[in-house]
């Protein structure tokens, strides 16, 4: 399948540090490659940030670009996965129109069907959030949208979880550890 673009998910693993995130989409820029979605916070180890990034590629272009940020001097651990070595979770929140909520019960039911949370109503507008994968968020759009309700609509960048009982960096952090207090 050389050649056929596929949607990767790369997990960054950083110290804390101004800069990082300029040095690392740099590396998309130069190959070319668009950023789908990005998303960065703290990780579950003091001092390091996570970033999750996703694009379309093929996969020698991504094993380049994984090797290229993992080259970065504050990177601490970069790998590339596809959709099904994660767990996966987006959110999407939609502000729709309340005068047409209260109009049409479908639009309701729809809201229920999808799993999704209403998380506040006022005259104005109510507030809809789903936490779900890309698609069932795009589909809850494309389904209230059709009933013109939708005042506002926004969706998170992806934050993913390998299927691993462990995650890599821990692995390699504990490993960098030992390897200290060898010398």
């Amino acid at each position: 399948m050389e050649g056929k673009n596929t949607l990767y998910t790369l997990l960054v693993y950083s110290e804390n540090v101004a800069g990082i995130l300029n040095q690392i989409t740099a590396v998309f820029t130069r190959r070319q490659v668009n950023i789908e979605s990005l998303n960065v916070s703290a990780s579950s180890i003091p001092g390091v940030h996570k970033y999750t990034i996703t694009a379309w590629s093929d996969e020698d272009q991504i094993v380049k670009i994984t090797k290229q940020i993992e080259k970065k001097i504050d990177v601490v651990k970069a790998s590339y996965y596809t959709d099904d070595q994660l767990f996966i979770r987006e959110v999407g929140m939609y502000k729709l129109a309340t005068p047409v909520v209260l109009e049409n019960a479908d639009i309701s039911r729809i809201i229920r069907r999808h799993d999704a949370q209403i998380i506040e109503v006022n005259p104005t507008y109510c507030t809809v959030m789903l936490s779900s994968v890309t698609e069932e968020i795009q589909n809850l759009f494309y389904a209230l949208d059709k009933f013109g309700c939708v005042l506002q609509y926004t969706r998170s960048g992806r934050i993913a979880l390998t299927r691993s009982t462990v995650e890599q960096v821990s692995d390699f952090l504990e490993t960098q550890e030992q390897s200290r207090k060898k010398e």
